[in-house]
């Protein structure tokens, strides 16, 4: 897995408490609604990120479905 970045983020209390619970209903945590929000904001300015694809453990293609046998 590719190293994250670190970043210290001041924001006003009410920015958290808003982002908190943004974060509680849609069951992700603080950090991952942030990153949420700015990749929705890139995407609606046209510069979407790209995710990085990681291989399945078991060794399969990533984008395979199972048959259904």
């Amino acid at each position: 897995m590719p190293e994250r970045k670190k970043l210290l983020l001041r924001l006003d209390p009410a920015v958290y408490d808003a982002l908190a619970r943004w974060a509680a209903d849609d069951l992700r945590s603080v950090n991952a609604q942030i990153e949420y929000a700015l990749r929705a904001a890139l995407k609606s300015v046209g510069r979407p990120v790209d995710r990085p694809t990681v291989a399945p453990a078991d060794g399969s293609a990533a984008d395979e479905e199972p048959d259904g046998d």
